[in-house]
């Protein structure tokens, strides 16, 4: 008994020390994302854990075991408390009556709390989900972009679609990559979501990418009527580089550079963007992750279809991306950063992100909102404390800054829905 309380309590203790331990700097940093992410998102069982030592040492008379299960429960405590605490985002966002917007109906439909023990979310009825559909053919090849289409069943359409772009850092993975209960829950509520699979790095740059975004954007638009949706009421969401793409296609929808020539004269625009840990600044984020520039790189195999996984080989290859390094290329790192694109018509965004995010620095996407704010464009931004990137992903029904984080998507989608 005397044993297992130490190993209770310690353990809760190792927990909350890694959660709390701040972050080295990059490449450093990246050997702690893997213990810091189970650390925040099994954070509730932890204090559990902790509990369980302490009172097991206090029947055994081991009180240092106590001491040790105690502190140990009371920093994943603190830590549950912390994320999942209410906010006032969506207030200064769009006034204080937002919330009167959304119907009973949608409610029912959304998450309930913030945080609870394991969150079931709504998933019924059993969505259509349509695999592969071609939105776009690569001219002079029989190649298409393909994407995956998550509708509601019975004509329960709310008219709002969600077009998703995956991350990967640009260069890997590809669509349904760990999405499907998020989509089955957006479906639930009433929404359309396309999935895109888009060229990656080295077969396009960042250009390109845009360009396939957009294309993406064009044909939910013209199939709109298809699928029951209003094409005034479409939203742009990702995570990670998908933030990114997302925020810079939602941002630029008539940029010249940006903007597939074929549809220079077309409506591209969203209603909102969702960003999960998205980049906002790419010269932040290079300061951020300590990077250096690689002289005399080997050659990239441009525009070659290497598939969504190949390209980890050439993972961070910026010179590819952005067709050049910081310092031989500022004009590029500066065009491909939203920060740089903030107006006045941009589109309302919801920005989630960790403090500790390893990629992406929270400074960068404080310094973004406050210049959406100063242009008066509705933002949300939430940082969730001790939290790393890619939070959503492990765990989402326990981990309380992926549950936080889907509570404010719901609201976000469902004033949306009805205020456009």
């Amino acid at each position: 008994m005397i044993i297992l309380a130490y190993i209770l309590s310690g353990f809760s203790l190792l927990m909350g020390i890694i959660l709390l331990i701040p972050q080295p700097k990059f490449p450093l940093s990246f050997w702690f994302f893997f213990p810091k992410l189970p650390a925040g998102a099994l954070s509730p069982y932890w204090a559990v854990i902790g509990a369980v030592g302490a009172i097991i040492g206090g029947i055994s008379g081991v009180y240092w075991a106590v001491l040790i299960g105690i502190i140990g429960a009371g920093i994943m405590i603190w830590y549950v408390w912390r994320c999942s605490r209410e906010h006032k985002g969506f207030e200064d966002a769009f006034g204080a009556g937002w919330s009167d917007q959304i119907s009973p109906e949608q409610s029912r439909n959304m998450v309930q709390k913030r945080w609870t023990w394991f969150l079931k979310m709504k998933t019924s009825p059993e969505p259509i989900w349509e695999r592969d559909v071609p939105f776009w053919t690569i001219p002079d090849t029989d190649r298409e972009l393909l994407c995956d289409i998550w509708r509601p069943t019975n004509g329960n359409s709310s008219g709002l679609a969600v077009i998703y772009i995956h991350g990967g850092g640009w260069f890997i993975w590809d669509k349904d990559y760990y999405t499907r209960p998020f989509f089955r829950h957006l479906v639930a509520q009433g929404y359309t979501v396309m999935d895109v699979s888009y060229r990656l790095c080295p077969e396009v740059d960042f250009l390109g990418m845009i360009g396939d975004v957009k294309r993406a954007i064009a044909w939910m638009k013209a199939n709109a009527s298809t699928y029951g949706v209003d094409p005034k009421k479409i939203v742009i969401a990702g995570a990670s580089a998908g933030g990114h793409l997302a925020q810079m296609a939602g941002y630029s929808s008539g940029h010249p550079k940006l903007t597939p020539e074929e549809f220079q004269n077309t409506d591209l625009s969203v209603c909102g963007i969702i960003s999960y840990y998205g980049f906002t600044d790419l010269m932040a984020m290079w300061q951020h992750m300590n990077l250096e520039k690689i002289e005399n790189p080997p050659p990239a195999p441009i525009g070659e279809n290497l598939g969504p996984q190949a390209g980890m080989k050439y993972f961070g290859r910026m010179d590819i991306f952005l067709g050049g390094w910081p310092e031989d290329a500022p004009q590029m790192f500066d065009l491909a950063s939203p920060i740089s694109h903030v107006h006045p018509d941009n589109p309302p965004t919801l920005l989630l992100q960790g403090e500790q995010d390893i990629f992406c620095p929270p400074d960068a996407s404080r310094a973004h909102f406050k210049k959406l704010v100063e242009s008066d464009v509705p933002a949300i931004n939430v940082i969730f404390p001790y939290t790393n990137h890619a939070f959503d992903l492990l765990l989402p029904q326990i981990s309380p800054a992926a549950q936080a984080a889907q509570y404010d998507v719901d609201r976000f989608l469902a004033f949306l829905s009805n205020k456009v």
